[in-house]
């Protein structure tokens, strides 16, 4: 049985690193794609994981698939494409390890991915189905996520989501809200930026945008990620916040909200939980300190995939030996 099947991109995160001698910026190979960081987050903390997505038949393409099987990802769910290459993404990162992207995918492969291309087994073998937005930008992928999202609510597994908004790879912002918006009444567990908050709801606070989420589509758990501010949680008409681990150097802020979307979805499936219902305040808030722990150490290494920590790291940080 798997912890977590995930649908969605995986691409190549290339990473400000040092300069060269003439000054100009060198850029490292890093894997990413926010779903696939989720499960090798999992798989690296000890649960069993599966991808779904598409890359190119290209160096990159087998580059991450080596990662993924290195990582103990299950990839029968991988697909490659002989007509587009893999997704690239070129992360500048500034003083403090925040990022800024450009992205090369018009299209990348990831988008190309059809319904028929699907392995429903492994969602069938699964107890969280987890999806994010940017295989919505475009079709086929578009429906081949609609289509593993509805299997995924038949067979009653928890629906994860996290829109990871990208403006870049959406037609127009009102695109991309309308998509982010139209799959909100099938998810069981959301993870958003405060950001990302505010541009679904219309409002900053924090509470009242929560609250208008859950009204509107009946989210049981929502996660507002606020970086080095902790996170803020709603679990239906109950809010409460945990504050982030502050004692480590921040050098690459990639990966760190998958880091801790990973975290939360390992220590609940850790502890038995099957359907959101079973939840209660003080195992929610568990879970924050975890994935809080676990998004931490990520920011303490370059990329994403590569930085997620195992969990004994986890462990240390919370009890205090880091």
């Amino acid at each position: 049985m798997y912890y977590v099947t995930a649908l969605g991109e995986i691409l190549i995160d290339f990473t400000t690193s040092l300069r060269s001698d003439q000054g100009n910026y060198c850029f490292e190979q890093n894997p990413g794609g926010a779903p696939a960081n989720v499960l090798s987050c999992i798989a690296k903390l000890g649960g069993k994981t599966a991808f779904i997505g598409k890359v190119g038949r290209d160096m990159f393409g087998n580059f991450l698939l080596q990662v993924l099987t290195e990582y103990g990802v299950d990839t029968s769910g991988l697909k490659f494409s002989d007509s587009y290459n893999t997704t690239l993404a070129f992360v500048k990162l500034d003083e403090n390890g925040d990022r800024s992207f450009i992205f090369y995918r018009n299209p990348g492969a990831d988008t190309s991915l059809t319904s028929s291309e699907i392995n429903f087994e492994l969602i069938n073998q699964s107890k969280v189905f987890h999806f994010g937005s940017l295989s919505m930008t475009d079709e086929p992928s578009k429906s081949a996520t609609l289509k593993a999202l509805e299997h995924a609510k038949d067979n009653n597994l928890i629906i994860s989501y996290d829109p990871n908004l990208r403006p870049a790879l959406w037609k127009s912002l009102d695109h991309a809200l309308n998509e982010i918006k139209s799959v909100l009444n099938r998810v069981d567990i959301l993870k958003v930026s405060e950001e990302e908050l505010e541009f679904i709801t219309g409002v900053k606070d924090l509470a009242e945008g929560s609250s208008i989420l859950y009204d509107q589509y009946r989210i049981n758990v929502i996660l507002v990620t606020r970086g080095s501010n902790g996170c803020f949680y709603r679990h239906k008409g109950v809010t409460g916040g945990k504050p982030a681990f502050k004692n480590l150097k921040t050098i690459d802020t990639t990966g760190a909200g998958d880091a801790f979307l990973g975290g939360i979805l390992y220590f609940l499936l850790s502890k038995g939980i099957c359907q959101v219902n079973e939840l209660d305040i003080s195992l929610l808030e568990s879970s924050i300190i975890f994935a809080n722990a676990v998004a931490a150490i990520c920011t303490t290494r370059r990329g994403a995939i590569p930085a997620m920590p195992d969990i004994s790291e986890v462990n240390d940080l919370i009890n205090g030996v880091i």
